[in-house]
């Protein structure tokens, strides 16, 4: 249940993602960080289209967190990439090519590969006061690290840092909903009374955010590459240390599972590098 909520929530997200791109590309260079970038992208009927289909995809995530661990769910979204393809294939007619195909072939062969040698289970604790207080602390701190390298620098590296901050808000926005599905089995009025819901309205809001400044930012290569690489890396941490999640042990087992990481990250640049994905092709791409 778990595995096919999230990928399908993947395919959403791809969707969104066509969607809001088109929506944000037109608006000024001097609106990122303002809400003048959020003002311009309301009055674009097609975001506001993404922006329901990202509310879609967020019920979907937290029905699979609810089912699934956190570093199952997560790492599937990867395969929002491959959904992509079949967009730009099926809706804007794109001829995939080799290195569409090749990439799609890695990113299928690493996450399977993790699955296969990791075999997650577990993920049911539910983190201490203390646990959440240094995780967030931490992660509050590297996202405004990378927003204030992303101030400064080429279009490439700002649209890489944005993403990246967008990453680390969405595995974060992960956690804070796993813990609520968890407490929601004891009453809303249970939920309420943690702040985590809380929370996730911030990081929610400031996801949205981020992720139009990253597509506005600069190549959407770049942006793409960073947000769909560390989202799973660092929620595998995050499933790991806060909600007892359980990978396979040993030096043998762990050194399979970094193989297999690495190729999944490997697949997904090389599928984020593509023209085709990029939207750098000539014949009327939806993208830059």
């Amino acid at each position: 249940m778990a595995y096919l909520l999230a990928a399908i929530a993947a395919f959403v997200n791809a969707l969104t993602s066509v969607l809001q791109r088109i929506g944000v590309e037109s608006a000024p260079e001097s609106a990122t960080l303002r809400l003048s970038l959020m003002a311009h992208a309301i009055k674009r009927g097609i975001w506001l289209i993404g922006f329901a289909l990202m509310l879609v995809e967020f019920g979907l995530q937290a029905t699979a967190l609810r089912f699934g661990e956190l570093s199952v769910v997560q790492p599937v979204l990867t395969t929002e990439l491959l959904f992509l393809l079949l967009i730009l294939g099926v809706w804007f007619r794109y001829r995939l090519g080799w290195q569409e195909w090749f990439g799609a072939v890695v990113i299928v062969a690493g996450l399977g590969g993790f699955f296969l040698v990791a075999a997650p289970r577990g993920g049911n604790a539910i983190p201490s006061d203390h646990q959440w207080l240094l995780a967030s602390v931490l992660l509050i701190a590297v996202i405004a690290g990378f927003i204030a390298a992303a101030l400064r620098g080429p279009r490439w590296w700002r649209a890489a840092a944005f993403g990246a901050a967008t990453a680390i808000t969405a595995a974060y926005s992960a956690s804070l909903t796993k813990a609520i599905t968890t407490y929601t089995t004891q009453g809303w009025g249970h939920v309420l009374t943690h702040f985590q819901p809380y929370m996730l309205a911030i990081t929610g809001l400031g996801t949205v955010f981020l992720i139009q400044n990253a597509l506005h930012a600069g190549p959407i290569t770049a942006s793409r590459t960073t947000m769909v690489t560390i989202n799973p890396l660092v929620s595998i941490v995050l499933g790991l240390t806060l909600f007892a999640d359980r990978l396979r042990s040993g030096p043998f087992w762990i050194s399979l599972e970094i193989v297999a990481l690495g190729v999944l990250v490997a697949g997904v640049v090389i599928l984020a590098r593509s023209p085709l994905v990029a939207g750098t092709r000539e014949e009327g791409d939806p993208g830059e």
